[in-house]
């Protein structure tokens, strides 16, 4: 009997380990300092407990107005205030990544210019989604340590493909 637990636990134990690499889980996020393009967000607003339910509406909602084809791009988020930290209140802006000004909004979402031309960090990471930010934003902050740069309280978050995370960030000048 426990010989057979043994195997059993091994077993698991590289299947849970295989489908944690294969999310990128392993994976080391990237950082540089970029000069920021500009980009166009169209989505809906959101500030409040990032417990709330309606945080996880508005996340589903982007993700459906991708699935439907009601716009073209990218999963993307702004945050106005640092998400990584432990506090409870958050100020996002949260849809998707669109290619310029000229797309038709669906209902209830609006347009956002983030402004280009600004020196930023930018962490990169082939990871899934879900596993992405915390290794984005931990890269980002001990990065911008290291290089004693202060940051700017805007990071923009987007997803341009399954296993891939970017974040940027203003560098305070």
């Amino acid at each position: 009997m426990n010989k057979k637990f043994l195997l059993i636990m091994a077993v698991l134990t590289v299947f849970v380990a295989g489908f944690f690499a294969y999310l990128g889980g392993f994976s080391a996020a990237s950082v540089s300092e970029v000069n920021a393009q500009p980009l166009y967000i169209a989505g809906q607003a959101f500030e409040g407990s990032v417990k709330d339910g309606q945080m996880n509406n508005s996340f589903r909602r982007a993700a459906e107005v991708l699935d439907k084809k009601e716009l073209e791009g990218v999963l993307g988020n702004i945050y106005y205030n640092n998400p990584d930290e432990s506090s409870d209140s958050i100020s996002a802006f949260i849809g998707v990544i669109v290619p310029d000004t000229t797309v038709s909004l669906p209902a209830g979402y609006e347009l956002r210019k983030v402004p280009g031309g600004r020196r930023s960090l930018r962490a990169e990471v082939n990871a899934h989604f879900m596993l992405a930010p915390n290794k984005l934003y931990e890269a980002l902050f001990d990065y911008a340590k290291k290089q004693n740069l202060q940051l700017e309280t805007l990071y923009v978050e987007w997803f341009p493909e399954d296993h891939k995370g970017i974040v940027e960030v203003p560098i305070k000048e």
